[in-house]
């Protein structure tokens, strides 16, 4: 039996992560010994485990409860059923890669329109940019005068 802070520093976690997986359903609360100690086995540390990995691969906490609940009653569910989660996880993924893609790109573009000199940045393209979509047509100030 673990208690909370043997089992998180185990698993590599906080004790107040621990805290939070319970109060989020994701783990049963331990129970408690007669000192008030919450106690936990090794039937949790291999689910604070399966949490862990979860997230490394980028799984939500509510996606991480619907394959615990997969996980619990796998007797009663097809790999498939298993498989759309993860499905669904790659393709908001795919999508966020999409939109990071997007922002990497516009930014790009931003940064190359403006000369970050030290002059004032009273005809800055970036901020023209950004205040009216398209920036000034008069001189940029990336050369001296």
């Amino acid at each position: 039996m673990y208690r909370i802070g043997e089992l998180a520093k185990a698993c590599g976690v906080k004790a107040d992560t621990l805290r939070f997986y319970e109060k989020n359903g994701l783990i049963s609360p331990g129970i408690r010994n007669e000192s008030g100690y919450r106690l936990y086995g090794e039937q949790d540390r291999r689910r604070l485990e399966f949490i862990i990995r979860a997230k490394s691969v980028g799984f939500s906490l509510a996606d991480i409860g619907e394959l615990l609940t997969l996980d619990t009653n796998k007797a009663k569910v097809t790999c498939q059923e298993v498989k759309a989660v993860a499905d669904t996880k790659l393709e908001q993924v795919e999508q966020k890669l999409l939109e990071l893609t997007r922002f990497r790109e516009n930014l790009k573009a931003l940064s190359d329109i403006c000369c970050g000199g030290p002059r004032s940045a009273e005809h800055c393209a970036i901020l023209e940019t950004l205040e009216s979509g398209a920036p000034s047509r008069h001189e940029h100030h990336d050369h001296e005068h």
